[in-house]
């Protein structure tokens, strides 16, 4: 995390200064139609066999009397997703096999790559909101300098980072076995999430 975040997440812990209550990060949330964005398995990196990405353009107003990133914080965490952080996006291609993580853009634009090579380069920008399903991969093509994104991950789960094909076949038995989330990160038990990734069906 940048050290300026750092002080700044610190302070509004301690004092709650810049920082919106649960009910008002959730009057901030601009409902908006999904987009979806499916990837196959390239042999490098898996994504996701059953689950998109799912996009939200413009997700989150963020007004100046609040900090943004905390915004996106105190949001993800009202619907369940925490351990969040601040900082960017990493300029190399990974995927996490074993949790699936939610990236809202608190500042700033950049180019990112989904899925991996043969993938979908996206530009986001500030107030868009990307959750990603275990085994989605991602890297930051380019950024404007004061690009900042603020991550979560659901309960369940644990943080892996995968970054080549000799993590591919373990990544591969493991990406199925995470579970959906409670909750859409966005918008909670009404999100579309609950609909768009449905279970597997038992065979």
């Amino acid at each position: 995390m940048p050290p300026l975040e750092t002080v700044k997440k610190f302070a509004e812990r301690l004092t709650g200064w810049a920082k919106p209550s649960m009910s008002e990060a959730a009057g901030l949330v601009s409902e908006s139609k999904p987009r979806t964005l499916r990837f196959r398995d390239d042999g490098v990196i898996p994504n996701h066999p059953l689950w998109p990405l799912i996009l939200y353009r413009g997700a989150v107003r963020l007004p100046a009397e609040f900090d943004a990133a905390a915004i996106m914080e105190v949001l993800f965490e009202s619907n369940g997703w925490g351990d969040s952080w601040r900082n960017g996006i990493y300029d190399y291609v990974h995927y996490h096999s074993q949790i699936h993580e939610v990236l809202g853009i608190a500042r700033g634009t950049a180019k990112v790559q989904f899925g991996g090579n043969r993938g979908r380069a996206v530009t986001l920008k500030a107030g868009d909101v990307a959750i990603l399903p275990a085994g989605t991969g991602h890297q930051k093509i380019s950024a404007s300098e004061d690009f900042l994104v603020v991550g979560a991950y659901p309960p369940s789960g644990t943080y892996d980072l995968c970054t080549s094909s000799e993590d591919h076949v373990r990544a591969v038995k493991t990406i199925s076995k995470v579970g959906r989330p409670r909750k859409d990160p966005v918008l909670g038990g009404r999100g579309p999430l609950l609909t768009l990734w449905k279970p597997a069906r038992a065979s």
